[in-house]
């Protein structure tokens, strides 16, 4: 059974890898464990789109239910969101990048991981960062 930060950050890393086929058999299979679970793709050059994904998390975590519609809930989410891409930005920034936002939490425990591709002509780098909070239930 899942119950600690570290299963929780396994099952955003999962969402953020997973394929949109795939994303939606695992939100399922993580509801059955009783995790909460979302992603959204992201994209763009990383120093103009900060505020974009912040916000696209944000509004999928919302939208999707992993949280509710309160001030404590929406600060975690930024606030993870925040310190996923600062683990990722000095290999991103100024480049393109695309991938996706993994966004999971049961209990407590809510984890955002954001996995991308860094472009820079023909030549790619892999990145990922994770942002973990707590969050009363």
């Amino acid at each position: 059974m899942l119950s600690n930060s570290l299963d929780v950050a396994k099952c955003a890393i999962k969402m953020a890898i997973s394929s949109r086929e795939e994303e939606e058999i695992l939100k399922i299979e993580l509801r059955k464990r009783g995790v909460l679970a979302t992603a959204v793709n992201i994209g763009g050059n990383i120093n103009e789109s900060t505020l974009k994904i912040l916000e696209s998390t944000l509004v999928a975590a919302k939208r999707s239910g992993v949280i509710r519609d309160e001030h404590i809930h929406e600060g975690a989410v930024v606030g993870a969101a925040r310190d996923a891409l600062m683990e990722v930005w000095n290999r991103a920034s100024g480049l393109s990048v695309g991938g996706k936002v993994g966004i999971a939490r049961k209990g407590q425990h809510l984890t955002v991981c954001i996995f991308l591709s860094v472009g820079l002509l023909h030549l790619n780098e892999v990145v990922i960062g994770l942002g973990h909070r707590a969050i009363p239930e």
